[in-house]
């Protein structure tokens, strides 16, 4: 009840205002001041002031604090019984004050009531979308479809968010998003879209979409940043959670949380295992052209996956009070997986007239080890002035990927076997990351604010490739295939913000510079790609509150894409011979200009969110289709003069001309009655993309390839979580993905339907829910692909229906508590709210 709390006093306020005398009214004067944590200093957001007359009880007026735990409350001059209340925490009142013009109450600091925190059981759930100036946030800690899950499930339930079927996240559509944790690049992100799948879901706080980012964040991403913030709490005392789970296909994990609070030091951990077993499946039917038009051949082939993964995760932190005002954390991350990877292919080759010709089988066992571990100190400093605070940070981090495949071949009726493959390809990095902020209210009732900032990254990769024929054990390396590729990154950028709030109005404008030292260095080929450069990235944020529950903000920024890790990455996969995968390191960074209308109304019950967007890029690159006019040869038996031939296609990224990307989004959410809520959220966008690209083949024939295209395409996503009989929660997930076209492939729509149950029990101090993601086994990617001599139809299903049984069990935790201490600072955020 204490949620509705807030909202009945401002309706109250309104009616008693509307119900005074229509006679000479003194002005009305305002309340002001900011409640913080009295051991940690934090600000709480969502407390609650109130304020009683005292001629007339009856007459209760008061608000909430803003993300910066403010609060501004306009009231008639008289005197009041004033309080201040948060869940959990110790009230405070101030009784019989007289308010004869705006008073500032100053800093108001709360104490955590140990006694209440080990009654309270919250009834209610927070706003889920959250609206800031430059970003949007997302609390996900209570949807049941991902229990047992991992970061890339919970991403892709983000409203805006899509991950498709081998774990690329998009936001909007567009796949140029930079993933941080914690407000900062880290080593739980690795060298691949994988290291994601080993992080539980159960370690995530929130998530922030910050669709537009102003100058405070690093320019990457077109698309925009998604911002993973991790558990900690700070809740006083020992508590923690633990849970274990278990699945088919056969999958198995656990996760312990843990908290130790103290008055000068906050001891935490998250530490993980898991293990899954990864079943999927893909098809390709290619029909091969000759130069006349008329049909050449047909090949038919049908891949079946079997990955097997284990890894484990961990998080320990020390945070440690040096007094009222600073304090310093060292955290260290390790993270180390292995893998065994089956891939079985099979090969079925027609002539013109579908008569079949030869039948082959490629088999691929590959091993993987990954391991990555992090360390970073942050340093925060809090001045006299509410919000004027400096933070440095220093992370380094190393990581490093080793993946070992061998890839047999055979003709099947015949007694031939092609030459055993064997492709080894290790990679490693090392980041290192130094960064300051520095933030100074300023003005009457410090409404204005000045930041400037700096940030560093270093990063060093190299990756090893090496194929050839193994022979008795023995790898003769094929030099054509082999290389050493150094890719450096080097970026130095500073940044400068200055915002203000006048009334109901707010305004946020910053530049960052970013100075780039990029280097590619192929070591076989002695080849050296070295560049350089000084970019410039303004932002404009703009924002009215017509009120509390009604908001519109407008706003722009310059972004970048620099290629890196799989994009720049030259060596082929092998997995198939005809159908090759292959990187580009000569690709350049993107740069996109981004536009955003936002708007958020509340009403009691119903949450309407909607933004317009258009961001126009440059230099864009994707993957493309290419016939490399080189043939794979495979003899016959039936007819050993006539060898079957199959072309070879590559499918690479390119820099290609100009690219527009509009279109419109919609979030809602409406919560009927307790324990129930329901939401939509629709995402439409049109992107035109122009550009021509010529290149030459193996044969030097000089190719020019058209890639004009004109793409409509949308996605929806529908949540609904309800309580059943016997006290237990229901929660579905529907995702459907519109159908798409580019210039050279159509993309066919995907369904995806997730739901779960969920139930507390031992005395609502544990948790059992069983999820069932992808209901009806939908989720595959079907397209139709056509170059000039060959059109290909293709499936794709990264992982079969995963049925998840878990149970987690509190500590010294009462139910559904947020942290709310850890709201803004959740796991060592370092990002800066302005507010106004």
């Amino acid at each position: 009840m204490r949620k509705l709390f807030p909202l009945f006093l401002v309706l109250t306020s309104f009616i008693v205002l509307g119900q005074q005398s229509q006679g000479q009214r003194p002005d009305p004067i305002n309340i002001t001041g900011i409640v913080l944590d009295q051991d940690t200093g934090q600000p709480l957001e969502y407390a609650t002031l109130i304020l009683q007359n005292l001629r007339d009880p009856n007459k209760v007026t008061g608000g909430i604090t803003d993300a910066s735990g403010k609060f501004n409350v306009e009231t008639m001059p008289g005197k009041y019984n004033v309080k201040v209340e948060y869940m959990s925490y110790k009230t405070y009142g101030l009784d019989n004050q007289t308010f004869r013009a705006s008073t500032d109450l100053g800093t108001i600091k709360l104490a955590i009531d140990v006694e209440q925190l080990q009654e309270v059981q919250v009834t209610g759930e927070r706003t889920t979308v959250e609206l800031r100036l430059d970003k949007k946030i997302y609390n996900v800690g209570s949807d049941l479809t991902v229990k047992g899950g991992s970061v890339t499930d919970v991403l892709d339930n983000v409203p805006s968010v899509t991950v498709d079927v081998e774990g690329n996240i998009s936001l909007r559509g567009n796949e140029s998003v930079r993933i941080l944790i914690n407000g900062k690049p880290s080593a739980l992100s690795g060298l691949s879209t994988e290291a994601l799948q080993q992080l539980p879901a159960e370690a995530i706080e929130r998530v922030e979409v910050i669709t537009n980012p102003s100058a405070r964040y690093d320019a990457e991403g077109t698309a925009g940043i998604l911002n993973i913030i991790l558990k900690q709490s700070k809740t006083a005392g020992v508590n923690g959670s633990v849970s274990l789970n278990v699945g088919n296909p056969e999958s198995y994990g656990a996760n312990l949380s843990l908290n130790l609070r103290r008055d000068k030091f906050n001891i935490f951990t998250n530490t993980s295992y898991r293990y899954r077993k990864g079943p999927g499946n893909a098809l390709f039917e290619q029909e091969n052209f000759n130069p006349d038009g008329s049909t050449a051949s047909f090949q038919d082939e049908i891949r079946e996956y079997e990955r097997q993964n284990d890894g484990i995760n961990t998080n320990i932190g020390f945070e440690y009070f040096i007094d009222e005002s600073s304090s310093i954390t060292n955290s260290f991350v390790y993270r180390k997986s292995s893998g065994d990877d089956f891939t079985d292919i099979d090969f079925f080759n027609y002539d013109a007239l579908n008569n079949p010709t030869i039948q082959r089988n490629r088999y691929t066992t590959e091993v993987d080890n990954d391991e990555d571990i992090q360390y970073s100190v942050n340093y925060k400093k809090n001045f006299e002035k509410d919000g004027h605070e400096l933070t440095m940070d220093y992370q380094y981090s190393t990581g490093s990927e080793l993946e070992n495949s061998i890839i047999n071949e055979t003709i099947i009726g015949e007694n031939s076997t092609l030459p055993t493959e064997q492709t080894i390809n290790d990679e490693s990095q090392i980041r290192q990351l130094i960064q300051m902020d520095y933030v100074l209210p300023f003005g009457k009732d410090d409404a204005s604010q000045f930041e400037l900032g700096y940030r560093g990254t270093f990063n060093d990769f190299n990756t090893d490739f090496n194929f050839g024929i193994l022979t008795n054990g023995i790898l003769d390396s094929d030099p054509d295939f082999s290389n050493e590729l150094n890719y450096k990154e080097y970026v130095n950028s500073a940044y400068t913000q200055l915002g203000t709030k006048i009334k109901k109005f707010n305004i946020l404008g910053g530049l960052r510079m970013e100075a780039s030292d990029i280097g590619v260095e192929l070591v076989n080929t002695n080849e050296v790609n070295n560049k350089t450069y000084v970019d410039w990235f303004p932002s404009l944020f703009l924002g009215y509150e017509f009120s509390e529950q009604e908001q519109f903000t407008i706003s722009y920024s310059r972004r970048l894409r620099r290629p890196r890790s799989r994009f720049i990455n030259p060596f082929p996969s092998r997995s198939s011979n005809t159908n090759l995968f292959q990187g580009n390191p000569n690709l350049d960074p993107t740069y996109t200009n981004a536009f955003d209308l936002g708007y958020l109304r509340r009403w009691d019950k119903f949450t309407f969110n909607t933004s317009a967007y258009y961001n126009h890029s440059t230099g864009v690159f994707q993957f493309i289709t290419q016939e490399r006019g080189d043939f794979v040869e495979i003899e016959n038996p039936d007819d050993p003069e006539n060898p079957v031939i199959v072309p070879v296609q590559v499918r690479t990224p390119i820099n290609l001309a100009t690219e527009s990307r509009y279109g419109m989004e919609f979030t809602t959410s409406y919560v009927p009655k307790k324990n129930w809520r329901l939401s939509w959220n629709l995402n439409l966008f049109q992107q035109q993309l122009r550009g021509d690209y010529v290149y030459t083949n193996f044969q030097d024939e000089v190719i020019t390839q058209n890639f004009d295209s004109d793409n409509f395409t949308w996605f929806s996503r529908f949540s609904a979580k309800l309580p059943l009989p016997g006290a237990i929660d229901f929660q579905t997930n529907i995702f459907y993905m519109g159908p798409s076209e580019s210039a050279q492939s159509k993309n066919k729509s995907m369904l995806n339907t997730n739901l779960a149950l969920s139930k507390d029990v031992v005395k609502d101090k544990a948790t059992v829910s069983l999820n069932v993601s992808d209901l009806f086994n939908t989720r595959k990617r079907r397209s139709e692909t056509r170059t000039d001599n060959v059109f290909t139809y293709s499936e794709f299903q990264w992982r079969q229906r995963q049925i998840t049984l878990s149970f987690l069990y509190r500590f010294n935790q009462p139910q559904n508590q947020k942290d709310k201490n850890g709201q803004r600072n959740g796991g060592g955020e370092e990002d800066i709210e302005f507010e106004g």
